[in-house]
């Protein structure tokens, strides 16, 4: 198709004259508005004050856990200043040493954003060196005040050690691992589904021991420069709470 196939008109001068008085008034327009300070990337916010103590790490873990479970999120730590600002560095307030279990996350549990929290995450808490040497850098380099041993209602890693401990069946070899590393924390006075719940709270009570009495960790402890702390989550509530 050429340009002789479109049709003539005897006002298609004036239309183009018309055109282009609209194109160069918007461009003109489009240009004010780019050079407009209004339209000019908003000045970052100010920063979140960082709980800079155990004590303060607590309580701003307990504020999130309390929008988290009454439905209240801010989701915060997530807008573009946010994620420009931390390409420089990052300064998190607490290390949380949760299981993997898919419905404990712990930036949502206590409504937390880039930035805040260092997770680490094993089936039932277990300890190992990766896991001790991850926890260490947060406390040791990043010098976060706060490290707490999450655990959770109906764990399931908890549940096969308990199982495997009273029929003896044999586990796969890297589920048995984990396995006898719970196994010190089951809790025999009680039976069945009891027993598997206060076996949960027994192994956040040994791995939050075993964390303490590691050196590093146990020299700030001393000092009150970081606390180690035990805690559980209830599936059924959405509450933290502490295992003391």
């Amino acid at each position: 198709m050429t340009q002789d196939s479109f049709p003539h008109s005897t006002r298609a001068p004036a239309r183009r004259t018309l055109l282009r008085a609209g194109l160069t008034g918007a461009a003109a327009a489009g240009l004010a508005a780019v050079a407009s300070p209004a339209s000019a990337t908003p000045a970052a916010p100010a920063p979140r004050p960082r709980p800079t103590t155990p004590g303060q790490a607590l309580r701003e873990l307990a504020r999130g856990n309390l929008r988290w479970r009454t439905y209240r999120e801010r989701h915060p730590d997530e807008t573009p200043a946010v994620r420009r600002a931390l390409t420089s560095g990052q300064h998190p307030f607490a290390v949380i040493l949760g299981c993997v279990d898919s419905r404990v996350p712990p930036e949502l549990v206590f409504d937390q954003g880039l930035g805040d929290l260092l997770t680490v995450r094993s089936a039932g808490e277990v300890l190992d060196e990766a896991v001790l040497g991850s926890i260490a850098y947060g406390v040791l380099e990043l010098s976060i005040p706060l490290v707490m041993v999450l655990g959770h209602q109906s764990c399931g890693a908890v549940g096969a050690a308990v199982e495997a401990d009273g029929t003896g069946e044999p586990l796969p070899a890297h589920i048995r691992y984990l396995a006898d590393r719970i196994a010190p924390a089951i809790d025999h006075t009680v039976e069945g589904a009891a027993r598997v719940d206060a076996t949960i709270d027994a192994n956040v009570r040994l791995v939050r021991s075993q964390l303490a009495a590691e050196p590093d960790l146990a020299a700030r402890v001393a000092t009150g420069r970081l606390a180690v702390v035990g805690a559980r989550y209830e599936l059924t509530s959405q509450l933290v709470h502490r295992v003391d």
